[in-house]
């Protein structure tokens, strides 16, 4: 049984953001830098990568 946590999901959606952005800025950098947040915070790249 998954509970959804609302700060986890608020970080999900804030790294789904900016990965959107940098995706469209063609920024390796910042998708390389949002990838180590991700692992920083115990997200799984897959998390905000991926469209709903």
């Amino acid at each position: 049984m998954a509970t959804t946590d609302p700060r986890r999901q608020a970080l999900v959606d804030s790294l789904r953001s900016r990965y959107e952005e940098a995706e469209q800025q063609h920024d390796a950098e910042a998708k390389q830098a949002l990838f180590k947040e991700a692992v920083y915070l115990g997200i799984q790249p897959e998390e905000f990568t991926q469209a709903r």
